[in-house]
């Protein structure tokens, strides 16, 4: 069984920084696919980053630039910095990891971005 454990998140003013870190436990065989989603209120949820094995990355194109994942695929681990905050990046912020079979998801961190 496959769990995800978040970390981060906060509140912090605009034009700050958070960095929200996720941790897998369990069996992964093979490639996997780990990254985050996030739901503002009332909004559907959208894919912000993900970071394949492989080395492979996208961004939503609202956070080029501004965020950056990385991670470690020994340690089933993503890290996602997040600079130059915005209000409207506000959102339940929720790790994911795919393994090519089925998504895993962490229980979410509460990133809030006010002055």
């Amino acid at each position: 069984q496959v769990q995800l454990v978040e970390s981060g998140g906060g509140l912090v003013q605009p034009g700050g920084s958070l960095r929200l870190s996720c941790a897998a436990s369990g069996t992964i065989v093979g490639s996997y696919i780990m990254g985050w989603y996030r739901q503002a209120p009332g909004a559907q949820r959208e894919l912000v980053a993900r970071l394949t094995t492989g080395g492979s990355s996208y961004y939503a194109g609202s956070v080029t630039g501004r965020f950056t994942i990385s991670g470690d695929n020994a340690k089933k681990m993503r890290f996602l910095q997040m600079n130059s905050l915005r209000p409207e990046d506000t959102a339940m912020y929720y790790c994911y990891l795919y393994d090519f079979n089925r998504n895993y998801w962490g229980q979410g961190s509460q990133v809030t971005v006010s002055s």
